[in-house]
């Protein structure tokens, strides 16, 4: 079945409002997906919030508590299996939907390349990559069920630029974004999108060390256009973005928050 083009005088506004939508978060602690959760509640979802800290994750319902929206804290160690599907079953029991899924929880282990472990790649690859394949899975019925959804994963500028110490974590985004490309082209006709969202240079408490030393923060710095590492905050965009049904053509894509980072080709300015 096919359907006509839109004229210039059919258009309509596209909607970045989530009123009415249920959104899984993972990772929501602090960080990056905390920023993320509480964008996605300023828009109007009502947020499943999930992270190891269960004060942490509290913490976070009750900022979006304080929006008027319904929220759900749940606890959860993703390097146990598992547990990906079941905080899925656990939103839709509670919320009786789920409409987005996004994946921020991840772990990095800093180090030359010779002394990673067997266990600490395979901690790695469990956390950033396996977890959000079986969140995907198993939300992917409950959002075809309903004849959409979005799901979104947190990735890097990583895959795109080799960065010393981390090459582990670079592996597992890398292939956080193929994973993405492939759930894409299989979901797409099911009304579900699959995209990522690949942060840069961003000052988060895994990265405090860098940024609150003013040497490394200017070494950092220099080679970012807008001249300054990104916060949480900047996130919240892109997030609600791809969350709303403004993303509704655009699928198995990666966007770069970055500052202007991989414009410049790493060329101090």
């Amino acid at each position: 079945m096919t359907t006509s083009y839109a004229r210039a005088g059919d258009f309509q506004p596209p909607s970045f409002r989530l009123d009415g939508r249920v959104a899984l978060v993972t990772g929501a602690g602090r960080g990056l997906g905390q920023a993320v959760a509480l964008a996605l509640a300023h828009a109007g979802a009502d947020l499943a919030a999930a992270a190891r800290s269960t004060v942490e994750v509290e913490e976070t319902c009750a900022r979006a508590a304080a929006l008027g929206r319904q929220t759900l804290a749940r606890p959860v160690d993703l390097l146990e299996p598992g547990n990906a599907a079941a905080l899925v079953q656990d939103t839709v029991s509670n919320f009786g939907r789920l409409d987005v899924l996004v994946h921020a929880a991840g772990i990095n282990i800093r180090q030359p390349a010779g002394d990673f472990t067997p266990a600490d790649v395979s901690r790695i690859m469990r956390v950033n990559v396996e977890s959000a394949f079986f969140l995907a899975q198993a939300a992917a019925p409950v959002m075809r069920g309903a004849g959409r959804g979005r799901i979104i994963c947190i990735t890097s500028v990583a895959t795109r630029v080799a960065i010393p110490r981390v090459s582990v974590y670079s592996m597992s985004k890398a292939a956080l974004e193929q994973m993405v490309r492939a759930l894409a082209i299989e979901w797409a006709r099911d009304g579900i999108t699959v995209n990522a969202i690949a942060p840069g240079r961003f000052w988060t408490s895994m990265t405090d060390a860098v940024f609150s030393n003013p040497a490394l923060h200017e070494s950092a710095v220099r080679v970012i256009p807008m001249g300054r590492p990104g916060v949480p905050t900047d996130l919240g965009g892109a997030a609600v973005f791809l969350a709303s049904d403004a993303s509704a053509y655009m699928t198995g894509q990666t966007i770069v928050v970055d500052g202007g980072w991989l414009a410049s080709a790493g060329v101090a300015g």
